[in-house]
């Protein structure tokens, strides 16, 4: 690695370059000598005979040449050497010998970094070109081990490991692949490109949900800042990171969360730009919106996704969500015959699946809770047999989703049974109701005198 400026010294011979170099033991060095015209000098005899079959008389006759240039920290010569002998070994298809002299290589006390770096480089290039699955599985080993804990070349270590991985996963080893593949921490790589982060960020999260472990991907997720995704050039990405948090929320049946990455998938512009893909996001987007719990939250975004323009694209979905806006009750089996088939062909909602169903399911539990909430704004109080037949319901399920909205606070309802009766108006406080009383009264008898006041001043002027 160069740290400092380049200086030249003229000698008799040829100039000599210096320069400060960093060793593999964290220690910056000043180069010493140059050794570029030795290296020159070495290099051809030493590939010619490489080339006859005596590779490793070849490289033992460089090895001298290698320690030379490295105590004296020329980076340059020691690199040129390394990459070289790395080319002579897979010049020679020899494998065993290349993985044998990286290791040699890597260890050598006072090793330069900026020379295991580029052979390191060089060894992967001719991973690339490897015969069969066996040598390359060999290699692979033996550069992440000489590559372990070393910051100077975490970006190779991580394409390995990538590498790696792939080759797992099209053996069908999912599990050892995702394990193989969160060995690495790419977030803290201060080296590595921030799109290259979060590819290999998703990928672990790909390779989570393909063995189903839904948890470790929603902590994978938090390493990704949605921010990233603002800029045009990152679309492809957005999509395919969204598309597996819906795989997630889905799972724990968080419809809001779904609801939210439906519409971020809907509000990127390579699906604006197709309107089959943008009505099929938009379509999740309410689907799963009307799916939610009602809360201030869910409130506010079916007011704003109904005011999306291009609902009407879309005029079930959109038809089925002004439902929910209305203050008017939605009989089940009118919802059921006019969107049942349009949302049953959603594979989501296939109640053939147990997922299916149960989403249908809570559907229906949806449209009965709009339905409660419109009538406890109706009504002071309503017969339960009245309240059971509004709903469609029989008496026991009335009670069961009556009690589900008053633990959680959306309607308040109190049962009398013996007398049959639902109140949805809660009782007043006496003293409250007297203050009330009192104001009332008071503003009347003001403006009582002021109307007192004005006909005595009309009076006044008529004399």
């Amino acid at each position: 690695m160069k740290i400092s400026a380049v200086a030249f010294y003229p000698t008799h011979k040829a100039r000599h370059t210096f320069r400060a170099t960093m060793a593999d033991d964290g220690k910056i060095r000043k180069q010493e000598e140059d050794y570029t015209g030795q290296v020159d000098d070495a290099l051809p005899p030493a590939v010619a005979k490489a080339t006859s079959g005596k590779l490793r008389e070849a490289i033992d006759g460089l090895l001298p040449l290698e320690k030379k240039a490295r105590i004296a920290s020329d980076a340059h010569s020691t690199s040129r050497l390394l990459e070289a002998i790395v080319q002579m070994c897979f010049d020679a298809k020899d494998w065993d010998a290349l993985g044998e002299y990286v290791t040699l290589l890597t260890k050598r006390r006072g090793a330069l970094k900026m020379a295991v770096t580029k052979m390191v480089q060089k060894a992967c290039e001719c991973l690339e070109k490897a015969p069969d699955k066996e040598t390359t599985l060999k290699l692979i080993a033996t550069l992440r081990t000489v590559t372990a804990g070393k910051i100077h070349v975490e970006i190779e270590r991580a394409r390995l490991t990538m590498k790696l991985s792939k080759m797992h996963e099209a053996d069908g080893k999912i599990s050892e692949a995702a394990e193989v593949l969160h060995e690495l921490q790419v977030e803290t790589y201060g080296s590595m490109d921030k799109k290259e982060k979060v590819e290999f960020i998703l990928e672990q999260m790909r390779l989570s949900l393909a063995k189903e472990d839904h948890t470790r991907t929603a902590i994978l997720a938090k390493k990704v800042s949605t921010r990233y995704f603002e800029g045009e050039e990152t679309q492809d990405l957005k999509l395919k990171f969204y598309g597996m948090m819906k795989e997630v929320a889905l799972h724990e049946s968080n419809y809001l969360d779904v609801c939210k990455y439906s519409r971020q998938i809907f509000d990127t512009p390579t699906i604006l730009a197709d309107k089959e893909a943008y009505c099929k996001a938009l379509e999740a987007t309410v689907l799963y919106l009307v799916l939610a719990p009602f809360d201030n939250e869910q409130s506010d975004l079916v007011a704003r996704v109904a005011e999306e323009a291009k609902m009407a694209d879309v005029p079930v979905y959109q038809s089925l969500l002004q439902g929910f806006i209305t203050e008017e009750i939605m009989t089940w089996s009118k919802v059921e015959a006019e969107y049942g088939p349009t949302i049953k062909a959603n594979p989501n909602f296939d109640t053939a699946k147990d997922d299916g169903a149960k989403r249908y399911d809570d559907l229906r539990r949806r449209v009965v809770e709009h339905n409660i909430r419109v009538m406890s704004n109706y009504y002071s109080f309503i017969t339960v047999q009245r309240l059971s037949e509004l709903l469609d319901l029989s008496q026991d399920k009335m009670e069961e989703y009556l009690s589900d909205l008053v633990v959680k606070k959306t309607v308040y309802a109190r049962i009398d049974r013996p007398k049959g009766v639902v109140t949805f108006r809660e009782p007043r406080d006496p003293t409250q109701v007297m203050q009330d009383w009192s104001s009332e009264a008071n503003t009347l008898m003001q403006l009582v005198d002021r109307t007192s006041h004005v006909i005595q001043k009309e009076m006044v002027n008529a004399k």
